[in-house]
């Protein structure tokens, strides 16, 4: 069976996320993003070029907790597709695109955060019998492996 892949957009919150209601009264999130580009260069380093700005909407209940978990200045990495938009501002037609996101995380590379795993469901978390992993801290002198 083969892996279902989407389009993947990673870029930081720009503006502050607005939570208004499409036609149909479904949760619509919408946010300006910020998405930085770097240009390789011939000793390997990279060189920070423009950022450029684009539009992010979600709908539905991702929507709802995008509005909850993200600010502006925020790290993310969304799922989802680009579709191309018309709309009208100052008498003006405007042609342009959006990232449609599906799903949207916090950057793990730059972020730092805690994990609630708490059970959102304790019905189907007690069906499943699932048991968190448990993890031992590290100590502070390694001990030898031989191979």
């Amino acid at each position: 069976m083969a892996i279902h892949t989407q389009e993947s957009l990673s870029g930081f919150i720009a503006s502050d996320p607005l939570l208004t209601q499409t036609a149909k009264g479904d949760a619509r999130f919408f946010a300006r993003i910020g998405k930085e580009h770097f240009r390789r260069e011939e000793d390997g380093s990279f060189t920070r070029t423009e950022t450029t700005y684009h539009h992010l909407v979600m709908f539905g209940r991702s929507a709802e907790h995008a509005h909850a978990n993200f600010f502006p200045g925020d790290n993310f990495i969304a799922e989802g597709y680009t579709r191309e938009v018309n709309y009208e501002r100052n008498g003006q037609a405007v042609e342009t695109e959006e990232f449609v996101a599906k799903r949207i995380g916090h950057d793990a590379a730059r972020t730092r955060y805690e994990v609630d795993r708490s059970p959102r469901n304790q019905v189907a978390r007690e069906a499943a019998a699932y048991e968190p992993p448990q993890r031992s801290t590290p100590t502070a002198q390694a001990s030898s492996v031989s191979m």
